[in-house]
This record gives structure tokens, C-alpha cells and sequence, in this order.
């Protein structure tokens, strides 16, 4: 995943792929615009769409992206080249993350791996040593194959008694395999990052690691329309100690990466039926040892549907009118030892992390301490301060 090419980054069937981002324009524009990448041209459609909440909201956003006129950025391959590559030049343009001023939500332990850590996050009280003994004890005492158990089954309940009564019942477990999911607010409107952009870690931390996930989007209807690649970066020692401490294990500067475009539900290419089947790779290089970790998450393994985590986030009881990103979920919890024996996994500053899946691309990002790298100061009032300045606030998509 070295390859700074668009082949690497872009979809493998980008030809017939339906994929909109948003780049950050130097001057005289100073500010973000709405894409659309067509035969390898990316093509500013933001006098139709100044958001891409707009444009996903417009009941022919699929027409938009394909045919509305737009003025040509140049090839992809040549923004993207600019994202992978150190350093940035102000004078050129980038890529952010795709969405915008939609809120950004996420599900967690919706995969029997990832609830399993979570529950020995909990009993480890972040210590990062106790964990590889805690996950045979935690093993050997479920006595499950919790991947078998429907959430809030019958069978659901009867494991849920029985573990109350060993003693052995989490938080994690009535998330995990109760009737409702854990969602909560994983970041702020216009804070994620984009492709090449460094993700941050609290310097607090020092047990943490990335969560590959697939990111629906789904418009201010509640209608699931596409879906982009993301990195929930979560630190697990400060989760561990408390599940009340999930803010800060979650939101931090530069904590969630999306992208590299959104990829739009077409009916016939990409559907959510593409989603349900997808495999999501991790990759993590390190920078200043020799670790390489690698590995698949195979989202048919989920516990709860895609629609099912939409609807318990949307609904009667919650709108969104700005339409929000929901992330799905990881079952690749990285345990695997780094620095000793027992210790597990945790990231080093300067580690490349690769999360991608044929269907959606890859999303590439360098780790850095959420205090070093670059403060978030274009908020909301800021970009819609910009798009009136740009006269395109009267715009209808």
C-alpha cells in the first residue's frame, strides 16, 4: 500500500463507480468544494451542490455526480499524489473528507471479536499487560460462540442469566448481544480527516490502536445513499478505565479519518447489499521498527444489520436533517505483540495505517499525537461564511 498511484487508492472498478468528495481549494477560493470524479477528472459541482450534505439530500444525486457541468480540477491521480506525499503545498489543492456538516455517529462491539476486547478492556482497567490473560480466562468462562448469538434472541437472554450468575456480565455484553446497540457521537461535523491527513492520538494514551470500519451516509430523509471507508481511532487504555471516559477514548483532534470519496448507491454496482458482503483490510507499517500488521474484517460476521444500526440511531426518537455518517463497527481489534511479549498491540508515532476494501478504495493515514498535528479551525460558520462569499448559499441542488 506503498503506491502513491489512484489505482491503489481508487476503487478497483473506478470506472463505473459513482464517487464524490470534497477538495480544499487554495486561493482566491480559500475554502471546500464538492466533487465529482469522472473518467479520472475530478470536476467542482458545488454551484449544484455547496454541500455535500445538499448533494446528498437531492432526490437525482446520482444525475448530479454524473452529469452536472463543473469545472475540472485536474486528474485524480495528481490530488492524490499531493495527499500521500510528506509535507503539503498550500499553493495546490487537497482532499478532505468527503462529508461535511452531516453529524458523525458510530456503533460499537457489533462483532463478537471486537466485544470480546472490549470486555477485556474493561477487566484490564486499561492496563495493557493483563490483557492476553484475561482473553483466555473471558474465553473459557462464556462457553460461547457469541458470534452464533443473535442480539436480544431468546438465546441472547439465556446467555445474559447465565453469565449474571458466574459473575462474569459486562456492559460490553448488553451492547453486544442485548436487544440495543451502542451508538454514540464519534466526532463533530466538519472535524474529520481525509486521505493522507495525519490521525491524532491523545498523548495521554499509551494502549491504543486504529478501528477499520465501513461509513454509511445516509441523507437528512434517513435514507442509507452511499458509503466511504473510516478509521475510528480509539484508545483502549482510557476506555478500559472507564466506560464514562468514551469522549475522551473517541473524540479528539484528528481521531476519525473518512474517505477517500463517498461512494454512491447506484442499484446496480453498489448497493448495501455490497456493503453486507464487503472484506475491509487493515494495514499497519511502522515507521521506526520493522512491524507489519495485516488483516481482514469480513462484514457478512456482523451481529446486527446495517439497517438495523441506521434505524436504532434514526427514527421517530432522533432526526438528523443534516443527514449524518454512521461507522459500522470492527471485528479487528489488533492484539497482535509489538514491543514485548504479552504487551499486544499499540501504535508508534509515525505508523501508516491502510484501511481498504475493493469496493471503496483505500484510506491512508500517517499517526500523530492529536497535539502536534494540525489544530481544527474550519467549522461550520466558517464554510458556510466562505460558500456566501462564493455566492452559492442561494443555490437549490
Amino acid at each position: 500500500m506503498h503506491s502513491n498511484s489512484s489505482q491503489s487508492i481508487l476503487p478497483q472498478d473506478a470506472d463505473r463507480a459513482v464517487l464524490v468528495g470534497r477538495v480544499w481549494r487554495p486561493a482566491p477560493v480559500n475554502g471546500p468544494s464538492v466533487v465529482a470524479l469522472r473518467g479520472g477528472e475530478v470536476f467542482d459541482i458545488t454551484a449544484h451542490a455547496p454541500t455535500m450534505a445538499d448533494l446528498l439530500d437531492a432526490p437525482d444525486a446520482l444525475r448530479i455526480a454524473r452529469e452536472a457541468p463543473g469545472e475540472s480540477l485536474g486528474p485524480v491521480a495528481a490530488l492524490i499524489a499531493q495527499a500521500l506525499k510528506p509535507g503539503h503545498d498550500a499553493g495546490l489543492p487537497r482532499l478532505l473528507a468527503p462529508n461535511d456538516v452531516q453529524a458523525i455517529k458510530a456503533c460499537g462491539v457489533t462483532f463478537a471479536v471486537s466485544l470480546l476486547e472490549r470486555v477485556i478492556e474493561e477487566q484490564a482497567g486499561g492496563d495493557a499487560q493483563r490483557a492476553e490473560t484475561l482473553r483466555g480466562e473471558i474465553l473459557a468462562t462464556l462457553g460461547a460462540d457469541l458470534s452464533s448469538i443473535k442480539p436480544g434472541s431468546p438465546a441472547a437472554l439465556r446467555l445474559k442469566e447465565d453469565l449474571i450468575r458466574r459473575g462474569a456480565w459486562s456492559q460490553y455484553m448488553e451492547v453486544g448481544i442485548g436487544p440495543f446497540a451502542e451508538v454514540f457521537s464519534k466526532s463533530q461535523p466538519m472535524s474529520a480527516l481525509g486521505l493522507g491527513a495525519p490521525v491524532g492520538l491523545h498523548p495521554e494514551s499509551k494502549w491504543n490502536n486504529p478501528e477499520p470500519e465501513i461509513v454509511l451516509a445516509i441523507n437528512g430523509r434517513q435514507e442509507v445513499v452511499g458509503a466511504a471507508l473510516g478509521n475510528d481511532v480509539n484508545l483502549r487504555d482510557i476506555e478500559g478505565r472507564s466506560a464514562l471516559l468514551l469522549g475522551k477514548a473517541k473524540d479528539n483532534n484528528g481521531s476519525c479519518a473518512i474517505g477517500p470519496f463517498i461512494r454512491l448507491f447506484d442499484g446496480e454496482h453498489f448497493t448495501l447489499d455490497t456493503v453486507r458482503e464487503a472484506e475491509v483490510r487493515l494495514l499497519i507499517e511502522g515507521a521506526d521498527d520493522d512491524f507489519r500488521l495485516d488483516g481482514i474484517s469480513r462484514m457478512r460476521e456482523i451481529s446486527r444489520d446495517p439497517l438495523d444500526l441506521v434505524g436504532q440511531t434514526a427514527g421517530a426518537h432522533h432526526q438528523y436533517p443534516d443527514g449524518f455518517m454512521l461507522f459500522l463497527g470492527t471485528m479487528f481489534s489488533p492484539i497482535k505483540d509489538r514491543d514485548g511479549a504479552g504487551g499486544g498491540f499499540t501504535h508508534h508515532l509515525g505508523d501508516r495505517v491502510s484501511i481498504s476494501s475493493p469496493a471503496l478504495g483505500a484510506l491512508v493515514n500517517e499517526v500523530q499525537l492529536s497535539t502536534e498535528i494540525a489544530p481544527w479551525t474550519f467549522g461550520v460558520r466558517a464554510l458556510y461564511s466562505n460558500l456566501a462569499r462564493r455566492n452559492l448559499l442561494s443555490t437549490s441542488a
